[in-house]
């Protein structure tokens, strides 16, 4: 008979203590900043800054979640590729699955969640399209493959196998060989409009700090949330 491997209670609980213990002095060290700010989009620039230069990757990453008009939501990761007092950007093929959803239903959440600072923004508003002339120069700034991309996929629709999206790939190189590569069409961005930012801050036991901004008129009101 196999007998489960044994556990020292008391070193294991000390190691619980001291990493608890760390997580809470940790934590104190940025605990100032939702709570002594009245502007929310200063607070955003500055644990934005900081989740720059400490996640490993895609400190600009959030998840967007949108509904059909009658409510069936959904979810998946973005990137951030804008933000400031008017709002917040993300680009997209507008024929995709989220695409139509934000067409039918344009109220939107965002969450951004960083484990390395144990922080996270949630955000809450109506979403609008962006005007051409920010699309075509946000698109500008990708990669050339990523243009390419942008036309050769046709996003979210059913594919036969990866194969085919290889050669129309292919096709979309020889298509713009030797020329700069245009927007499609049927490709833009959205700006999220906040109504409601909520900054979270990890504490340890689970009592985290929950710091509530809402939209009233040209201004905002704060307050805090139980954990």
């Amino acid at each position: 008979m196999r007998f489960p491997p044994r556990v020292d209670v008391g070193t294991s609980q000390r190691a619980v203590k001291f990493r608890e213990g760390s997580r809470f002095r940790s934590a104190k060290l940025h605990d100032t900043s939702a709570r002594m700010t009245t502007d929310p989009f200063a607070l955003f620039d500055s644990w934005y800054a900081e989740a720059g230069a400490s996640e490993p990757n895609d400190a600009n990453a959030m998840a967007l979640a949108t509904s059909t008009g009658d409510g069936h939501p959904s979810l998946r990761m973005v990137l951030l590729k804008g933000h400031g007092p008017d709002g917040f950007l993300f680009y997209t093929n507008l024929d995709s699955r989220k695409g139509g959803e934000l067409a039918a239903n344009p109220h939107v959440a965002l969450l951004f969640h960083w484990k390395s600072l144990r922080r996270q923004i949630r955000i809450e508003g109506p979403v609008s399209p962006v005007d051409d002339a920010t699309a075509d120069a946000y698109f500008a700034t990708r990669s050339r493959d990523s243009q390419l991309g942008a036309w050769a996929s046709d996003q979210s629709r059913p594919l036969e196998d990866r194969a085919t999206f290889e050669t129309r790939f292919a096709e979309m190189e020889k298509r713009f060989a030797g020329q700069d590569v245009a927007r499609p069409p049927r490709w833009s961005g959205w700006c999220v409009t906040p109504e409601r930012i909520e900054y979270w801050q990890d504490r340890a036991h689970r009592l985290h700090e929950r710091t509530l901004f809402i939209r009233e008129g040209d201004g905002w009101s704060k307050g805090l949330l139980y954990p």
